[in-house]
């Protein structure tokens, strides 16, 4: 696999992350910064690295499969794992400027 086109799986999975909602934040998943790092191998094979705001999430197991299962329907992307990671923690810098718009914080 070239360099552009993992760089276009790439855009492809932040687009569909940014389908992800926690149920009780209405923020996607990318922008409240909850994705740390995607990573698109040559083989096709994605490793993303995700947090939550709160290590007791209640819907942790929901999410990391909607998000799982909706990466693994892009062309191109053989299988998903998704690593729950909670260094470093989670802080609302980490937000987009539009994120924090729409929760109220700007």
């Amino acid at each position: 696999m070239t360099q552009e086109e993992k760089t276009l799986i790439e855009e492809r999975i932040v687009d569909v992350l940014r389908t992800v909602f926690d149920p009780e934040i209405p923020v996607n998943i990318y922008d409240l910064g909850l994705i740390y790092k995607i990573d698109v191998k040559d083989d096709g094979n994605v490793d993303i690295d995700m947090t939550f705001t709160a290590p007791t999430c209640p819907a942790a197991d929901f999410i990391l499969e909607d998000v799982r299962q909706k990466v693994d329907t892009i062309q191109g992307v053989k299988s998903t794992m998704v690593n729950l990671v909670f260094e470093p923690a989670w802080d609302k810098s980490m937000m987009s400027e539009e994120a924090r718009v729409e929760l109220g914080l700007d």
